[in-house]
């Protein structure tokens, strides 16, 4: 069986940054946005942890803001590591994904 863990993984957290490279946003918020994208089976338990890791590599850093419905919030930037980070992938993903089209789209001789 093909293991998607391990792919997904780094496709969401190049996702992620894209989403939090647009606005400021919490991990809620982005969690809705990757489901509207088309991630339907991501969950919080998802994507919490990749926000962690993101924001120990200097990629992303987190403040708490005020809430306007109930408590503080913890709301992710960008920074400018994650910003050349998000570029690589950017270019890393077009030509990986244009690669593996060609191939997918083989056919038996």
């Amino acid at each position: 069986m093909f293991d998607k863990s391990q792919l997904m993984r780094g496709t969401l957290e190049g996702c992620i940054l894209k989403i939090i490279s647009l606005k400021i946003t919490y991990g809620y918020e982005i969690m809705v946005s990757l489901r509207n994208y088309g991630f339907s089976e991501i969950k919080e338990g998802t994507i919490y942890p990749l926000l962690i890791r993101l924001e120990k590599k200097n990629l992303i850093f987190g403040k708490f803001q005020p809430s306007p419905l109930g408590p503080s919030r913890k709301y992710y930037i960008i920074t400018k590591k994650g910003r050349e980070e998000l570029k690589s992938f950017e270019i890393y993903w077009n030509n990986v994904s244009s690669i593996v089209k060609k191939i997918l789209c083989l056919e038996g001789e």
